[in-house]
């Protein structure tokens, strides 16, 4: 099967700093990948330079065959691959309504009372708070808002960085919950979190982050079975 997000020999960085050493990274079509790393590993930047929001110094990106190196990120995401950001970076001074409608500006705009209703099926709190701005709401809230944005553009892939961050261990259970039912829904995802628990029991496949190479690929089983990877960069 051909991969809908073929990554091969990616460098990048942020002036003179390599971050990104080479990394190989594969998604398939319906697939839910894990990319585990501390902090500093290089994930926010892989995922920056992946949807092109930071520039590749090499190495190749493969969006469903097409070759997305070079491309301008209202390209990224007109192809439909989509990232919703670590931290959320939703407009706190705009509504949960108006915050939505901006997830279908570059792409499914023609689609967006449809999916503007989907979403709000997926998360009712929204549905009672289209009004409200989005800055009031609590962080779980603004999680849910971040990843209904994301998909009120019909997203091929969904990256989502870091989305139990800062929430509560309930609100976690919740949001890796919904993850797994996009992921029944036929829908890709590259999840890149420090979670590891979690993140494995949902993934089918799983990469590890460190220093900005490819320390591991492969099944969770296999990841979880070895001790000395567990201990070498799970923490476990």
């Amino acid at each position: 099967m051909t991969p809908l997000l073929d990554i091969q020999g990616l460098r990048g960085g942020y002036g003179n700093v390599e971050v990104l050493r080479g990394v190989d990274l594969q998604v398939q079509p319906g697939e839910t990948v894990a990319l585990l790393g501390s902090n500093g590993a290089g994930k926010t930047t892989l995922n920056n330079v992946i949807c092109a929001i930071h520039s590749a110094w090499a190495g190749s990106i493969r969006f469903d065959g097409a070759d997305l190196s070079r491309a301008h990120y209202t390209d990224v995401v007109k192809a439909g691959l989509i990232q919703v950001p670590e931290g959320r970076k939703i407009f706190p001074n705009l509504t949960v309504l108006e915050n939505l409608a901006l997830g279908s500006y570059g792409r499914a705009r023609e689609r967006r009372a449809q999916n503007l209703d989907k979403v709000l099926g997926i998360f009712p709190r929204l549905r009672e708070r289209t009004s409200q701005l989005a800055g009031t709401m609590s962080g779980g809230e603004q999680q849910m808002l971040a990843i209904g944005r994301g998909l009120m553009a019909e997203p091929r892939l969904l990256i989502l960085d870091e989305p139990s961050l800062g929430l509560s261990p309930l609100l976690v259970e919740e949001m890796f919950t919904l993850i797994g039912q996009l992921h029944t829904q036929g829908l890709a995802v590259l999840l890149v979190e420090q979670n590891v628990g979690q993140s494995l029991e949902i993934a089918e496949r799983a990469y590890v982050l460190e220093n900005g190479s490819i320390r591991f690929s492969g099944l969770p089983a296999d990841l979880l079975g070895s001790d000395e990877l567990r201990r070498a960069y799970l923490g476990l």
